[in-house]
């Protein structure tokens, strides 16, 4: 079976006649084959806990309460969300302990994919929800995926802000894969691995962490933020 078939359905959604996210389903696939072919490839199924949404998997994870496309945190590692610091926007530093206590959703962002607006929409609407909630959504800006963070951060922001009154918190742009990879993004990956090891697939891909800082979920970037909303309430309710 050729490798880009064997992807599960997800990876095949990103394409979309016109957007900036690719021209064509088989050159997406063929994108997100390359960058899955950099991390290491542990199981046919499990890939460091990451669903194939094969009907094998499908029927277990009915069976199981588990949901296909979802990573499930498995690291064993002490470290929390709260031992980094990370510069924001305009260049401050921040403690991420400023945010114990609370759920966070950390998003690696773009303003040129076809998954921008409603990405942006929804998390807008999340944040709404949730804010006095004990609940904060940290977005850090990524140029690895197609060019599609082109700008400054003084660009990026103004262009969330305006066009999406974006009131989360935005940070530095980073590299969430390769050499560069901010340390955040390797704490995060290794808390939750992904379908084909600790690779990034592309933008808006998403992390749900609980109030002790750990990695409670990992979801694909084509997950709707309004699809976290019961995994949120739970983690605010625990």
């Amino acid at each position: 079976m050729a490798f880009a078939a064997s992807l599960p359905v997800w990876l095949h959604g990103f394409s979309q006649p016109g957007s900036h996210c690719g021209s064509s389903r088989a050159a997406m696939s063929a994108r997100v084959a390359q960058f899955a072919l950099r991390g290491s490839v542990k199981s046919a199924v499990f890939g460091k806990g990451f669903l194939l949404q094969t009907p094998t998997v499908r029927s277990f994870a009915s069976k199981s309460g588990i949901t296909p496309g979802v990573a499930y945190a498995a690291a064993t590692t002490e470290q929390t969300v709260y031992d980094f610091t990370v510069k924001d926007i305009d260049g401050n530093e921040v403690s991420l302990s400023k945010y114990k206590g609370k759920v966070l959703l950390v998003v690696n962002v773009a303003s040129k994919c076809g998954l921008t607006s409603s990405n942006y929409t929804e998390l807008s609407k999340l944040y709404d929800k949730f804010k006095d909630q004990g609940f904060e959504i940290l977005a850090f800006p990524c140029n690895q995926f197609g060019g599609q963070e082109p700008g400054s951060n003084s660009e990026i922001k103004q262009f969330a802000c305006t066009r999406f009154k974006a009131e989360f918190p935005i940070f530095d742009k980073v590299d969430v894969n390769g050499p560069n990879t901010a340390p955040v993004y390797k704490f995060l990956k290794s808390s939750a691995g992904g379908l084909l090891g600790d690779v990034i697939k592309w933008n808006f891909e998403k992390f749900l962490l609980d109030k002790n800082g750990k990695v409670y979920k990992r979801y694909p970037p084509t997950t709707s933020p309004l699809q976290l909303e019961k995994d949120i309430q739970k983690l605010l309710e625990s």
